[in-house]
């Protein structure tokens, strides 16, 4: 069972570890030595720019993917994934790709949907074992919809989401400062997971311990917009629900196999953490390895070798020339716009898919959690896609705007180097 821990945040705002990153940055003055994106022609030109961003800003490596014409065209890693150890940032690197995770709860979604186990307006609580109940709209009926849309009326409590679903792994170096700041001032406990239905039974079962109005909003499903880590986690447990199969296995079988991403998981326990990025909090602040209780939401550790397969293969999907995972209609059922006008606030996107979201002509998503930051942006047209992971923090409200600012910037490189080829 888990335990509500009060949090204590002192010296930076904690922002809630949201992930809709958006690829831009509004603070000029934030903006130093940015080398200048034009003129890449070559891969060579594309391999010396983002060089140059790496030394330019505060972060200890990552790794991109490109893919134009249905294949992988660039795939190439950059810095360090172990500063202390000067250990290389390799494409064979696992790193966790934090809310990313999300998009893999999407193909989950529709697999099921295309093995005939609910429809996207199927009610969960048709699905689950128990009912769950707006307690600030209890008449609502929440359904599939909306919660790939994040416009279930579920929302994260900021009181108690971080501590009661992130803990610090065992056997991890606990004296250092990064440590200190996961335990001390964020709260986290020092444990192993608890299987999502208790970590969602918490939230959801009458007598559990962060059952409650706080975590809900009065609204219509479908009607109003809430990025919500918990309600994904829930998602992945009426996947669980529907077919009987643990979701982390299903996923594997379903989604994880058939692409041949051999390195990749949503279980943290399977994870070689001697392979794995260390995520930093800046530079000089390594963290402990961690995991999430709601691990649907964010747990997804893979590689760059191993993401390629991934953006290639959705690439392939928006551009009907894909049925690795299933029929070509259920890959565009992933990238159909699924709300109204004006429900997805204009700030994070146009529309939504199935956790994808739409925004100036592209299909993204991001992930941003303890010193890891991910992003994966696709053309609508089908036309190129490309991909980030970099072992960064953009949680701590000082760093949000580093991470856009390098993820603007690799934006850019990428975009003219398409341009040019």
């Amino acid at each position: 069972m888990l335990h509500k821990t009060k949090t204590t945040i002192k010296s930076a705002l904690f922002i809630l570890l949201a992930t809709f990153t958006i690829a831009c940055s509004n603070d000029d003055d934030a903006v130093s030595e940015i080398p200048s994106p034009s003129e890449i022609q070559t891969q060579e030109d594309l391999t010396s720019y983002l060089q140059q961003v790496l030394d330019a800003k505060e972060v200890a490596g990552f790794a991109v993917n490109l893919v134009q014409n249905n294949s992988v065209t660039y795939s190439n890693s950059f810095g360090l994934k172990n500063i202390e150890q000067d250990g290389l940032f390799a494409n064979q690197t696992v790193i966790n790709i934090a809310s990313l995770s999300k998009t893999y709860v999407a193909a989950a979604t529709v697999k099921a949907i295309e093995q005939g186990y609910f429809t996207l307006n199927t009610p969960i609580n048709e699905i689950l074992p128990v009912d769950v109940v707006n307690l600030k709209n209890p008449e609502a009926i929440i359904t599939v919809k909306h919660l790939v849309t994040h416009t279930s009326g579920i929302i994260d409590d900021p009181n108690t989401y971080i501590t009661t679903n992130y803990f610090v792994l065992p056997n991890q170096d606990m004296t250092t400062s990064g440590a200190n700041i996961l335990v001390n001032q964020l709260g986290l406990s020092i444990t192993n997971p608890v299987p999502l239905e208790d970590y969602l039974a918490e939230y959801f079962v009458e007598d559990g311990e962060l059952y409650g109005e706080a975590n809900f909003i009065n609204t219509i499903p479908g009607s109003t917009w809430s990025y919500s880590n918990v309600a994904t986690s829930l998602m992945g447990y009426v996947i669980e629900s529907a077919t009987e199969i643990d979701f982390a296995n299903y996923v594997k079988s379903n989604i994880i196999e058939p692409l041949q991403m051999n390195n990749t998981t949503f279980n943290v326990l399977e994870v070689d953490f001697a392979q794995t990025a260390v995520p930093y909090l800046d530079r000089n602040t390594p963290l402990p390895f961690y995991g999430n209780h709601g691990y649907p939401e964010g747990s997804v550790h893979t590689t760059n070798n191993d993401l390629s397969n991934y953006l290639l293969d959705m690439v392939k999907g928006i551009n009907g020339q894909s049925n690795t995972l299933f029929p070509n209609e259920y890959y565009q059922l992933l990238f159909t716009e699924q709300l109204e006008d004006n429900i997805t606030p204009d700030f994070f996107a146009d529309n939504h898919g199935i956790y994808w979201y739409k925004k100036n002509n592209n299909w993204s998503h991001g992930g941003n959690s303890l010193g890891v930051s991910s992003h994966m942006q696709i053309e609508t047209d089908g036309s190129y896609g490309f991909s980030i992971i970099a072992n960064m923090d953009a949680t701590f409200s000082d760093n949000s705007p580093k991470w856009e600012e390098v993820l603007q910037l690799v934006t850019q490189g990428i975009q003219e180097y398409v341009q040019n080829n």
